[in-house]
């Protein structure tokens, strides 16, 4: 996949020095870069809420609301945390640079500006933005994905709940269905006759005395060997 081109980035330059938006303007545009610029923290504040920005340079030292005010507005507000912001500084001292980052910002140029620098941290900056932005955009597309996995699966629960609960209906219905087909056959005139089994099956009416009179008849022909009841019951029919 390639980089998209330098044209495509919108970078803000935020200084209250006009001659310093002029040499920042002036390098980036030379790189093709499209720039946009305030001369004030609120200024600032109100373009990036109406436009969208890639990278904003941001003059640490300006009257009224400083760049470390501008920087910790921007970091706290859901739409905009998420643009790279490269402070522009004359104080380079520890304490400084360490409350830059503290608030959010990214990373530093010191001024007087060198364009080799400028450029290389500005590059770097944006570079890494479009591959956050990919990755956010892969694990938004991730969260649907498994969103709709999981309404699918939620949906075959519930058919394999009903498929469960039919199992008891359909013999049933089978049943009926051959009944009907059957009654509405005018070939089919026979009554119908279930098949025998162990409720329906009858037993012949056999007194008690005439299987006592068979067990007597076989224990004088066969008194080694007696006879089973099934026996007893087949010679007294």
């Amino acid at each position: 996949m390639s980089d998209p081109p330098k044209s495509a980035y919108h970078i803000l330059i935020v200084d209250d020095i006009s001659t310093n938006i002029q040499v920042l303007g002036s390098i980036l545009r030379r790189e093709g870069y499209s720039i946009s610029f305030a001369m004030s923290g609120p200024e600032a504040l109100s373009m990036v809420l109406s436009d969208s920005f890639d990278l904003i340079l941001l003059d640490v030292m300006m009257p009224g609301m400083d760049g470390y005010e501008v920087c910790a507005r921007l970091k706290a507000a859901p739409e905009t945390r998420d643009i790279p912001i490269i402070f522009l500084t004359a104080r380079t001292s520890p304490e400084d640079i360490a409350r830059g980052f503290r608030t959010g910002a990214v990373d530093y140029i010191t001024k007087p500006f060198n364009p080799e620098e400028l450029l290389a941290r500005v590059r770097t900056h944006l570079v890494l933005k479009t591959s956050a932005d990919t990755i956010r955009a892969q694990n938004a597309m991730l969260s649907a994905g498994n969103e709709e996995l999981r309404q699918v699966n939620a949906r075959l629960r519930q058919a394999l709940q009903e498929i469960k609960t039919l199992r008891g209906i359909l013999p049933i219905c089978a049943n009926c269905k051959k009944i009907r087909l059957r009654d509405a056959d005018p070939k089919n005139t026979s009554p119908v006759i279930p098949k025998p089994n162990s409720a329906t099956v009858s037993v012949p009416n056999v007194s008690a005395a005439t299987i006592r009179a068979s067990v007597e008849k076989s224990k004088e022909r066969n008194p080694t060997e007696p006879m089973t009841m099934a026996a007893h019951l087949e010679e007294a029919l």
